[in-house]
């Protein structure tokens, strides 16, 4: 007979509850509960338009310059508001700090920091796990804390502060960089590369980027001259847990395209011309397809909000009205958005697929996907990320590049409606407007994580979060250590999710 239990799951960002059916000693079923409501899409309504460029980034402490640029390319969308590339490039430049920023947080201090719980001291290397990502004492972990907080460093020098950033407008940029912040953020990011190169990968960048294939991975991380490494601890620990064959989910990723393309982003934006491809990757035919917002839906039907609309909607047409009512099929205020009415992940692991990356492939076909694999591409993108950086500010201090404008004249029109998308640390990140007598008549945001953690549609098929719990072995009902590890390597972020706690089981996970 299948037991349900109820559990809170710490360390994530915002409230999480989770409800598990468990019979077998295995998972049978799962519902993900977002347990707070912020109503942002309701703050926005009737405001003036430019408000959203200093409310929206406050949805979020950790990715608010996602925010701010999917707020910032809905206006321009929507009023055909052309911008110079080397705004382009700024925009860019401080997106992927937080990105990189996201990455190591995430991983050293969030996910990695579970491979050293005291149930696994048996297993092999657990003490070269421990020495580095042990909370607040491991190599790793305290290295992490002094890099990741230096890497933003170059958001505040373009854009005089993070988080809550306002320095991307209609237009451009506020910020109109002289050669000593260039020159001060560039020392930033190759100081940062040289902790990475050592510390992190074990190798050089431009030699990482040679690792193309499973067996180039397995020969990169068994060279003895690596093993310190934090990739190689962290796939040794993992492997021990079992963490490579757990987690998989579904199997449509999506990725709405990461970064403009500085020289081909212009108006009327119906190419997203960036530097990683927008598009769907099907992993049960290996097929990829093009991107298309149109497809995207808001299903409300198992969620806290007032049914006014009798199926899945757009977010230019769905609603935001809150209706607490603990009973029937509605178990959370997370929504559950559907891309061509099918349930979808996002994030880096989607982002790289998408994108075809060699190695991402080949790891995928040797071992399937997983809560190891999904993790790994937090070590593998900040290399290419990082490397951008280093050609955007070379390009902004060259002679031929820097003389351009930052910012052009731009003018908000009295009626309109546009999109912003992004790929946010997390994944696929959208905000939709809707101007009317120039005020604002309509805020939708979509987050990576309402992709992930979304409850059942009307068709009763589960969201992303809650499949790849199913089957999933549980050892203790009082700390079922694998459900902790699959959702954390989503890098969860209920507070953008979802628009009074609840009681429940205190889920503490390694403290």
């Amino acid at each position: 007979m299948a037991k349900k239990i109820r559990l809170n799951l710490n360390r994530v960002e915002g409230d999480l509850e989770l409800e598990l059916s468990l019979g077998g000693g295995r998972v049978e079923d799962a519902w993900c509960i977002g347990t707070l409501y912020r109503g942002f899409e309701q703050i926005m309504i009737n405001r003036a338009p430019m408000d959203s460029l200093a409310i929206t980034p406050r949805v979020c402490g950790i990715c608010g310059t996602a925010h701010l640029m999917s707020a910032v390319h809905a206006l321009e969308k929507a009023f055909s508001i052309p911008v110079p590339p080397n705004a382009t490039r700024i925009r860019n430049l401080c997106l992927m700090a937080e990105e990189v920023q996201s990455d190591c947080r995430q991983t050293f201090l969030m996910f990695c920091i579970d491979l050293c719980h005291p149930a696994y001291a048996a297993l092999p290397g657990f003490p070269e796990t421990l020495e580095a990502f042990e909370e607040l004492k491991g190599r790793i972990y305290r290295q992490t804390v002094q890099h990741s907080k230096k890497i933003l460093e170059i958001v505040a020098l373009f854009g005089g502060q993070w988080p809550h950033s306002s320095y991307m407008v209609p237009g451009g940029v506020t910020a109109l960089p002289s050669l000593r912040p260039i020159g001060e953020a560039e020392s930033i990011v190759e100081t940062f590369i040289s902790w990475y190169e050592e510390a992190v990968l074990g190798g050089t960048l431009e030699a990482w980027l040679e690792v193309r294939t499973a067996e180039d991975f397995e020969a990169w991380i068994s060279e003895p001259s690596r093993a310190a490494s934090a990739l190689a601890v962290f796939t040794r620990a993992c492997r021990a847990i079992g963490l490579h064959q757990v987690g998989a989910g579904v199997g449509l990723y999506l990725s709405y395209g990461a970064h403009p393309e500085p020289e081909k982003w212009m108006p009327p934006y119906t190419e997203r011309a960036c530097l990683r491809s927008p598009g769907l990757f099907d992993a049960s035919d290996g097929s990829f397809h093009p991107f298309d917002q149109a497809l995207i839906a808001e299903d409300i039907s198992h969620s806290w909000y007032h049914d006014r609309q009798e199926a899945p909607k757009h977010p230019f047409l769905s609603e935001t009205l809150p209706k607490y009512k603990p009973d029937g099929d509605r178990y959370t205020w997370a929504k559950a958005p559907r891309y061509g009415g099918r349930a979808v992940q996002t994030g880096p692991l989607a982002q790289f697929l998408v994108l075809g990356d060699p190695l991402i492939h080949s790891l995928l076909k040797q071992h399937g996907a997983s809560a190891w694999l999904r993790q790994l591409v937090r070590f593998h993108r900040p290399v290419s990320t990082l490397l951008a950086m280093r050609d955007i500010l070379r390009e902004l201090a060259s002679p031929a590049l820097s003389s351009g404008p930052y910012i052009l004249p731009a003018r908000l029109g009295e009626e309109g409606e546009g999109f912003g998308l992004v790929e946010a640390a997390r994944g696929s990140l959208g905000h939709w407007v809707r101007i009317k007598e120039g005020r604002v008549a309509k805020y939708q945001i979509v987050a990576p994580t309402t992709w992930n953690a979304s409850p059942r549609d009307r068709q009763g098929r589960r969201g992303h979060w809650e499949e790849s719990l199913i089957g999933l072995p549980v050892e203790s009902e009082e700390n079922p250590l694998l459900v902790g590890h699959v959702i954390r390597s989503h890098d969860p972020c209920l507070v953008c999710t979802v628009h009074f706690v609840q009681s429940g089981r205190s889920f503490r996970f390694g403290g």
